[in-house]
């Protein structure tokens, strides 16, 4: 199928394109990489009006280092954040994840902006936002505005976002020393959309968890945050039993949908299995940074 009929402005500044945004009113999109866009346009699931490109615009594909934090630009690719070396080295669970991302192709042409405003909810980058307490930028013709990840993500292809405003960046803080990360993913194919996915980070400190997060994609409307689980994980050693305790709260915390690729049993279970692996593996790398 083929988009209905659409004007279209490549702005070259943000203030040019959310002026072009807030005259659109409710009629008017962002295009960047187009993965998620163009695909809803040919089906035509949107009808808008103007679609505003943005890729001209100047230094909204920055990656930046602060003194706490990491900055990424939303025109940033999805394969940039992948191979960065300062994502490797301040987040590292942030770089495997991205090799989850759909194909080569895509992650060459998807944007970190895009992939948040769309919310897909079993896409990886709202997990990850979610994970690494993220904050977003987000400009409109009124100003500026920050939100945390936590408050932007509503529902399933659903956020915190007017018409009129768009993403520009997101801060990501840096891990705390001694933190170990583990990152796992079941889906049909490499590629495809997760059937669950499960990212951990523990922060250990004298042998005990001092800080977990868990965070799942896949297995509900949006991506969310385990925080009953985590609390459980606070203070211990990790071992076979408070490992299982973990898994038990999350699986009680999801609410999976059954599909024509899995049935809600199924997601249920993976979860918890996906769980237990990330764990392992965020506690053995904790370790292994203190060495």
């Amino acid at each position: 199928m083929k988009p209905p009929a659409f004007d279209y402005i490549a702005a070259d500044s943000v203030a040019m394109a959310v002026a072009a945004l807030a005259q659109a009113g409710d009629d008017g999109k962002i295009i960047a990489g187009g993965q998620s866009l163009v695909p809803m346009l040919n089906f035509r699931m949107l009808r808008p009006s103007i679609l505003v490109d943005i890729n001209r615009i100047a230094g909204l594909d920055v990656i930046a280092e602060t003194h706490e934090a990491i900055r990424v630009g939303a025109l940033t690719r999805h394969y940039r954040l992948e191979t960065s070396p300062l994502i490797a080295r301040h987040l590292p669970v942030l770089s495997s994840a991205m090799t989850h991302v759909a194909h080569l192709a895509i992650r060459n042409r998807g944007t970190i902006g895009g992939s948040l405003a769309h919310a897909d909810p079993a896409a990886e980058l709202p997990m990850m936002a979610l994970l690494l307490d993220a904050e977003l930028r987000i400009a409109s013709a009124a100003g500026e505005r920050t939100i945390a990840a936590r408050d932007f993500f509503l529902g399933a292809l659903t956020v915190d976002l007017a018409a009129s405003e768009i993403v520009t960046e997101v801060v990501l803080p840096k891990l705390p020393p001694h933190t170990g990360w583990g990152f796992e993913e079941v889906a049909r194919r490499h590629g495809d959309f997760a059937l669950a996915a499960v990212a951990a980070t523990l922060t250990v400190s004298d042998g005990a968890i001092k800080q977990a997060r868990i965070a799942l994609t896949g297995v509900g409307s949006k991506a969310l945050r385990a925080h009953e689980a985590e609390g459980l994980l606070t203070g211990h050693a990790l071992d076979p039993e408070l490992t299982h305790r973990v898994i038990d709260a999350v699986r009680a915390a999801i609410e999976p949908e059954t599909n024509l690729h899995v049935s809600s049993d199924y997601r249920r279970h993976l979860a918890g299995v996906l769980t237990g692996r990330a764990l392992a593996a965020a506690w053995r790398r904790a370790h292994e940074s203190a060495a």
